[in-house]
């Protein structure tokens, strides 16, 4: 069975904690329907005693964790006064002493949390911390992008009304797809925003409701040269009436390579005007 991108962005970050932080075991896992932590990943244990550990918000020092939303550790475990010991024994049986727990928040949520451990009983530093909340940001962001890309992408699996409004809501969408696909790590994912994009741009018409669509523009009079990938996000951001400063943030580009982009896109569509080289890729069937 094929891994979720998710898993692989949590084991990603485990791996960024032990490198940068000196800690030989790290593991951790999302929530399941924000109810309860179980962990998932596992990254220098020895043991499989903490796999599929469901942890309850307020138990043990990852609930504790989730519960207050902030990093906590211990530097015994299992003689710690501060904590509850409902996991005392998947703990002892890999042999875990000093540990460290990091929430992982998205959008002032707790989605997951990343441990760090040591085999002794010792104060931990500020070097495995920040490297645990390093890993924890990294791990939001990408979590926060994978929503981003969903709810997008939820936007072309909905009936598309004649309405021109609802149209240009999908035109949007489009741009935001196209400027966030070469954020997304996940190869699958990244080629499912890729695939949607194409085939709302290609569309001749989008079906409606009641089954009307709205009237495709005429196909160009001669063949439009092939565009680079990031030639067709400038016009996507341009056709949402971005300026050249604002396509630059979009995209994560200088406004001055925004223009180059712009400029060859403009010159392989025979287009004098911006507005122009929106219509001329339309009709080619680059954007929608």
């Amino acid at each position: 069975m094929t891994e979720s991108g998710e898993a692989v962005d949590v084991r990603a970050a485990l791996l960024h904690m032990r490198r940068s932080g000196g800690l030989p075991v790290a593991f951790g896992g999302l929530l399941s329907g924000g109810r309860q932590l179980r962990i998932s990943e596992l990254s220098g244990t020895e043991t499989s005693a903490l796999r599929a550990l469901a942890i309850t918000p307020g138990n043990g020092l990852g609930g504790k964790t989730i519960a207050m939303a902030r990093p906590f550790a211990v530097t015994d475990y299992h003689a710690s006064r501060v904590i509850s010991h409902e996991y005392d024994q998947a703990v002892a049986a890999e042999g875990l002493r000093s540990v460290l727990a990091v929430p992982v928040v998205v959008r002032s949520r707790v989605r997951g949390v990343l441990y760090g451990a040591l085999r002794q009983p010792m104060t931990l530093g500020d070097r495995p911390l920040t490297a645990a909340v390093d890993a924890a940001r990294e791990l939001e962001q990408s979590l926060a992008v994978r929503d981003e890309a969903h709810r997008l992408l939820a936007v072309f699996h909905q009936p598309v009304s004649v309405d021109p409004r609802a149209w240009e809501e999908v035109r949007e969408a489009h741009g935001e797809l196209r400027a966030l696909a070469p954020r997304i790590a996940d190869p699958r994912l990244r080629q499912a925003l890729l695939t949607a994009c194409g085939r709302i741009a290609s569309a001749s018409g989008a079906a409606g409701r009641d089954g009307a669509s709205l009237a495709p523009l005429p196909p160009p009079a001669v063949p439009v040269p092939p565009l680079a990938p990031r030639e067709i996000d400038v016009l996507a951001a341009v056709a949402s009436g971005a300026t050249n400063a604002a396509a630059a943030r979009r995209l994560g580009l200088r406004p001055e390579t925004v223009k180059s982009y712009l400029r060859s896109a403009m010159r392989k569509l025979g287009a004098h005007t911006r507005l122009e080289a929106v219509v001329s890729a339309r009709r080619a069937g680059l954007l929608p």
